[in-house]
Formats: C-alpha cells, structure tokens, sequence
C-alpha cells in the first residue's frame, strides 16, 4: 500500500512571524495546524490608536479561520501549548479543561515576546502594558474611566494623578502613545470636560532614561522627534529612570515623583516564556539561539522565528525584535520546510531591511528610509499612512482604518470613547454548568481529523 502520510507542520503563535509562515505553506502538499491562544491576527502597530480611542478593536485584527477559509490544508486551534516533546515530536495544548496531544514533522514556534518590567517595582501591579488587543480596551476603558472619576473628585491631587498620563520609553512604541495620548487629550477630552477640569486639564508626560529618544535613529531625527512631541503638548522627560511606582504615583531616579495614575509602560520587551519549553541553552537575553536556517540549535526539525529567536548578523550584532525580522523569518523557515522535503538545501536568513519610521501624532513623524533617506513631519507621516494602510490585514480592515483616519484628520474627533468592560458571571451561574466540564485525561491525537 503506497504511503499516504503527508508532512505535518505545526506553527504556534500567528503574530507576523508564525502568519507569514503559514501563508508561505498554503496550498502545499504539507497538512499545517496553526496554534495561538487567541483567534486573531493582530496587526500590533496600530494597536496604540485602540488604547487611545482612534479604532475599534475588530479594525486592527483579523479572524484566523476566515484569513485561511480558502487553505483546505491549513487548520486552527485556539489553544495554549503546555509541553514540547522534541524527542517524540509532539506538543501538548490545552484549552481550559481541555487537553489534546498533536503530532508534528515539523515545528515552527513564532510567539514573540512580552513586556520587560526590569524588576522594577510596581510595575507589574499599577503599570499598563500594550502588547496584546486585550491590553488596549483595558487601557482606553481605564483613562476614560479616569477622566470620568476626576469630574466627581474635589481633592487636587486626586484630580491631578486622574488626569495625567505617563508613557515610559523613548522608542516608536513610547513616542506614538504619547503623542497619540496628547492629540486625545487636546482635541477631545479638555474640551468635553472643559466645566469640570479647569483647574486639572490633564497632562501627557513621555520619560526616556537615556539622555535622546529613537536611540536607532540618526541625531537629528531624534532631535527632530523630540521637538514634534513638545510642539504639540508632551512634556519629555529624559534621562530619567522610573525607580518605583505606586498606585497614584511615580518615583524618578532624581528623586521627583509624579503623581499619575496611568502608568503605560514601553521601556521593553524580552522573549516568549515558550523559549524556556524547549530544554536548551539560551542566549542571556532569553532568547532561543538559532542557526542562519532558522533551527534550533541543537534540536531536529525545530524552527524559532521572531522575537524569540537570537541570530547575529554579520557584524556580530542580534537582528532586532522588529515585525520585519519575524516576517521574513518566517517565510524562510517555511520556505526551508519546503525545500527539505524536496531534496534541496536550505537557504540561510538574509534580512532586507528597508528603514525605520515612527509617527509623532496628526501630520508629524519620523522616517529613515533605506537608512539612507531621512525624512521628517508631513512626509514622514503621509509614508507611514502608507505602508501601515498596505500591510494591514483585509481589504475591509484597510478601508474602515482609512475612513477613521480621514474623520479624525477632518473633525479630531475620537469616536471610540465608549467604556465598556467585561462582566464576569457570577458564581452560581459558574456552579450551574454541566458536568462535562470537568477535567478530562488528555487525549492523543494521531491524525488529522
């Protein structure tokens, strides 16, 4: 009887790395399964404008299952992987009370990074990230509720920590959040509670501890964004480091304590708790050393892309945690995937890298295209509006961004102030589901289905 068995690839994580790997290997003669814990794509550059009342959630992210609906060998699961067996080539996921073994040929883990706090303390208890969809709603629902609050409060300094809003880190992340915070706050907010804050207008505050911000920038760039920020009402603090946060305050390692209650923190990141699942050595930074093919060292049929992966270039240094490095990274390893099974050697990663660009807020940004051509404000930003509107996921997703960029740019209204929080189900509605839902014993899985 012939061999029907076809290559199994599994890809965890379908942020830019792990997605672009999936569509390299749509339509090939490999069955793929796709694993993450949400069931979206999230294009993250945009992720800021939720936080900040610009976009809708749904705007910025896209349905696994309907961006494959057209990929009968591509499958998804929502799930969580607990255990990588690279000896017996299985993963282990679970969803909630549900656990399943899956087989693979092949394993391409993709699932970035997360937020580096430093150890600084506070941080994590009174400190907002913004790295995932979840991340942004809380933070739009928590400055809004906050503005809110401070309308009812007759204490100034409640009123004062309410109403300001510290952003740590001097990277494009920082600077966009910022600025973005500011064009919400002067265009929007201090108007519509002009009656009750006159005495509190609210303040943006961005603090770098380096003595510059875009530290991968040329100088004038970064003089450059610096003055875009201040121009429109963002008091840069630089070199500063946060020693302590509280719940309505922070303290600066000079000593000055600002009272906030909105701490977004982008000082930054390190790689996917994942990379500790694999049992090898890694890099001091935490990140899984890779061979230029984009495999483990180490390990058999094993690919790390993205944020996770450490890989120096030809001049010694790591290729950055940039969506870029993850999406080329990705298609090599699918792309290698796919000439190992045809017999033909594997190609070794070559970054092409086309500049860097943050935007500061309405008509102003920065850009070093190509490295070579720099560019600043109103060009800046029409060729971030591009790129960002071209890479976006969906012809509808584009479309709906496009026409929120436009009213925004026309009327500097930000429609998407609406608080709207989850509601957790109380206990003796959690006491009434069926027994079903107890634990089971894992199952293992030794076909597609």
């Amino acid at each position: 009887m012939a061999n029907t068995h076809r290559p199994r690839v599994v890809i965890v994580g379908v942020g830019f790395g792990g997605l672009n790997a999936a569509q390299k290997l749509k339509k090939k003669d490999v069955d793929v399964l796709l694993v993450d814990r949400q069931n979206f794509h999230l294009f993250s550059p945009l992720l800021y404008q939720v936080a900040t009342s610009g976009l809708e959630p749904g705007e910025i992210a896209s349905p696994v299952r309907g961006i494959f609906r057209d990929a009968p060998n591509i499958r998804f699961l929502l799930g969580e992987v607990e255990h990588i067996d690279t000896d017996t080539q299985h993963i282990t996921i679970r969803a909630k009370t549900q656990v399943r073994v899956e087989p693979y040929d092949y394993l391409i883990l993709a699932t970035g990074s997360q937020t580096h706090t430093f150890g600084v303390p506070g941080v994590e208890e009174y400190g907002f990230p913004l790295k995932t969809l979840a991340d942004g709603v809380v933070l739009r629902n928590h400055v809004l509720k906050n503005f809110e609050k401070a309308a009812w409060s007759t204490v100034p300094a409640e009123r004062e920590a309410l109403t300001t809003i510290v952003v740590v880190g001097g990277g494009p992340t920082g600077l966009e959040t910022a600025g973005a915070f500011q064009e919400l706050l002067e265009k929007v907010l201090r108007q519509e509670f002009s009656d009750q804050l006159t005495d509190t207008p609210g303040r943006v505050i961005l603090v770098e501890m380096l003595d510059h911000l875009l530290p991968t920038y040329p100088p004038m760039l970064q003089r450059s964004a610096r003055r875009q920020l201040e121009s429109i009402g963002v008091e840069v603090v630089l070199g500063e480091a946060v020693e302590e946060v509280q719940p309505d305050r922070i303290k600066l390692s000079s000593g000055r304590t600002i009272l906030t209650r909105t701490l977004i923190w982008s000082a930054g990141v390190k790689a996917s708790p994942m990379a500790e699942a694999l049992g090898v050595p890694l890099h001091k930074s935490g990140r899984v050393q890779v061979l230029p093919t984009m495999e483990v060292i180490g390990l058999k049929n094993v690919y790390v892309v993205g944020d996770m992966a450490y890989l120096e270039d030809k001049k010694g240094e790591p290729y950055p945690m940039l969506i870029p490095v993850a999406k080329q990274q990705g298609q090599l390893a699918a792309r290698n995937i796919l000439r190992r099974l045809a017999g033909e050697p594997q190609k070794e990663f070559r970054y092409i890298d086309r500049g860097i660009m943050a935007t500061i807020g309405r008509s102003r940004a920065v850009a070093w295209i190509y490295y070579k051509l720099p560019l600043s404000g109103f060009p800046a930003w029409v060729a971030w509006l591009g790129l960002h509107l071209i890479t976006l996921m969906g012809f509808r997703n584009r479309l709906n961004v496009f026409v929120n960029w436009v009213w925004n740019y026309i009327t500097y209204d930000r429609t998407v102030r609406i608080i709207l929080e989850h509601r957790p189900r109380d206990e003796q509605e959690l006491r009434e589901q069926p027994e079903f839902l107890e634990e089971p014993e894992p199952v293992a899985i030794t076909g597609w289905r």
